[in-house]
């Protein structure tokens, strides 16, 4: 069978790559490897200068052109890694870059990467509408397209990722890669089956953007929604990376939000790293399916670490509400003098440390001469909460959890 990229064509990427983008580390994941049942390996791509894997497709890309390309300067089109990953290596190779992003992308990504130096064009509501844009300023300028990921150079410079892993764990017997337009996948798959015949490739989407899963399934499912893991929100496949997917890779999953939340929530709490919403679709396939890797040795990939803090801190305490570790209680009281110290003290002498009370009086469903108050607490884990639950009762209180998730 001949594919459009070879493990040659990677070999040769890596000579490009060597000493101008950063070989991350593999490394083993004791604390995740506990929680999965699996032996986890993690190849930290948010290392890189842009804190993306982007960075080794695009200068392969960038590295290719001829002097009469350079000199005419380059357009690409991304909402976030593959922007910073072209414009900070154009910057480098003094290559005029132009990036078209969606009128609402993030200020922080937008200055990001102008500060690479790159002229930065908003155009559209969606990607989508970014790329019809690039393509006319590409062909009006005259500029050559930098494609995030349908492009033969950019597949093969991804494809270092794979060969760098196998280095430094050669027994991986799975790899889980997150997909969006595959070109990270249809790498790796090329270096990790010329290293490694037998390995297992699993590509990961989210459950709201299954373009590739589409391809391959002859299925037409939607591609829309807002996501956390917006790096591989594509709502089209492209068509080398379908074609190298098809051959190589053994299997494309699909992984809910409440996965992807918990599996970032996991890398900045276990491993200490931050990993993007994509960066983390790895891990979310392997908690969604842990028998099907146990006792087996995973690579996973973490593409990117740029997430909003904001994020990251909504994430945190979502963890924690959903671990119940954070967790609130609604009372029905007494108006009166000394009701509220006495909650206060019974809640500290069980172990709970109140983080927020909210006290109503003027609702018609309270007593005129009641209250209602709204505790929320920490607790150490879910059944040190319901350790807690059951002693208010015990101790005369007309008290009910609170589940804030479910509007109760």
């Amino acid at each position: 069978m001949t594919l459009p990229v070879t493990p040659a064509d990677v070999t040769a990427a890596r000579e490009v790559l060597a000493g101008a983008v950063l070989r991350t580390p593999t490394l083993p994941a004791p604390r995740l490897s506990a929680i999965t049942g699996a032996h986890v390996f993690v190849k930290y791509e948010n290392l890189q200068v842009t804190a993306s894997f982007k960075e080794r497709g695009a200068l392969n890309k960038l590295a290719s052109l001829s002097p009469q390309e350079r000199a005419a300067g380059v357009v690409a089109m991304s909402a976030g890694n593959h922007a910073q990953a072209v414009a900070y290596h154009a910057a480098r190779l003094g290559i005029r870059a132009t990036i078209v992003m969606p009128k609402h992308t993030p200020i922080v990504k937008v200055a990001a990467t102008e500060a690479h130096g790159a002229r930065v064009v908003l155009h559209g509501e969606s990607v989508g509408d970014a790329s019809v844009e690039a393509d006319r300023i590409a062909r009006e300028e005259s500029l050559v397209w930098v494609h995030p990921y349908d492009d033969a150079f950019v597949i093969a410079g991804q494809g270092s990722i794979a060969a760098e892993m196998l280095e430094d764990a050669p027994d991986l017997d799975a790899l889980l890669v997150p997909v969006g337009g595959g070109g990270l996948i249809s790498g790796i798959a090329l270096a990790a089956r010329a290293a490694r015949p037998q390995i297992e490739i699993v590509g990961v989407e989210t459950t709201l953007y299954p373009s590739m899963w589409n391809a391959l399934h002859q299925q037409d499912l939607p591609c829309d929604g807002a996501t956390l893991a917006e790096g591989i929100a594509v709502k089209q496949a492209g068509a080398l990376t379908r074609e190298i997917v098809s051959a190589l890779v053994s299997d494309v999953v699909l992984v809910n939000e409440p996965t992807i939340e918990r599996a970032v929530n996991l890398f900045l709490t276990q491993q200490k790293t931050l990993a993007e919403g994509a960066g983390a679709a790895g891990l979310a396939a392997l908690l969604a399916e842990p028998e099907r890797y146990r006792g087996r040795n995973v690579g996973l990939v973490v593409s990117g670490g740029n997430i909003d803090p904001r994020i990251v801190a909504s994430i945190m305490m979502r963890e924690l509400e959903r671990e119940e570790r954070i967790v609130s209680f609604r009372f029905s009281m007494l108006d009166r003098p000394g009701e509220l110290g006495l909650i206060s003290t019974l809640l500290g002498s069980l172990g709970a440390n109140i983080l927020e009370v909210e006290h109503k009086r003027h609702f018609l469903d309270v007593h005129a001469k009641g209250a209602r108050l709204d505790v929320t607490v920490e607790t150490r884990d879910r059944q040190h909460a319901e350790d807690v639950y059951k002693a208010l009762i015990e101790n005369g209180m007309d008290v009910v959890r609170v589940d804030w998730h479910s509007g109760a």
